[in-house]
């Protein structure tokens, strides 16, 4: 199947769909994802929202960077590492609206393609309604590039970069494995 240059294939349903990819995330924590399947699935218990670890515990989130040029925005699916009480917490919350509960401090667990070293940047994560999956917001007082384009936005040359840059790191692992 041909796509055109500002189309793709969607890696969920295998269908090419017009337009930018709007999102990009991610199965499971770096650091559980990098263990080999048969002791992954000994050490780590995971479904695609929740992961725990021999005593360490993760929730997935999505981080959203606004657009400048249209109002949508771009959305990393990605793992927020957090205390124990928080885990439980949104396992007592997590069929209900929880929106009003106060955020919970947290720490990225995934490596953003284009934004250096972010792995164990400190966040907030925002518990949602029911039906969606919580916020992750870089700290107000964080200067790191994505801090800053998550506050200000991105423009559309910055969006095609992050692709070009994300596509550019999985076709060196695949290369690699």
């Amino acid at each position: 199947m041909t796509t055109s240059p500002d189309s793709f294939i969607c890696p969920h349903c295998g269908e090419s769909h017009e337009g930018l990819p709007r999102d990009i995330s991610y199965q499971l924590p770096d650091e559980i994802w990098a263990m080999p399947t048969k002791e992954r699935e000994e050490r780590a218990k995971f479904d695609s929202d929740l992961c725990s670890c021999e005593g360490r515990f993760f929730i997935r989130g999505l981080l959203q960077i606004p657009f400048r040029h249209e109002p949508d925005y771009f959305g990393w699916g990605a793992w927020v590492e957090v205390e124990r009480l928080v885990f439980q917490r949104y396992l007592e919350v997590y069929d209900k609206d929880a929106a009003d509960e106060p955020a919970h401090a947290g720490a990225l667990a995934n490596q953003l393609p284009s934004y250096g070293r972010v792995i164990g940047t400190p966040v907030e994560i925002q518990f949602g309604t029911s039906r969606q999956r919580p916020t992750i917001r870089c700290l107000s007082t964080a200067n790191s590039e994505l801090a800053i384009e998550q506050r200000q936005g991105i423009d559309s040359a910055r969006h095609h970069e992050i692709l070009e840059i994300y596509e550019a790191e999985k076709a060196a692992r695949r290369n690699t494995d």
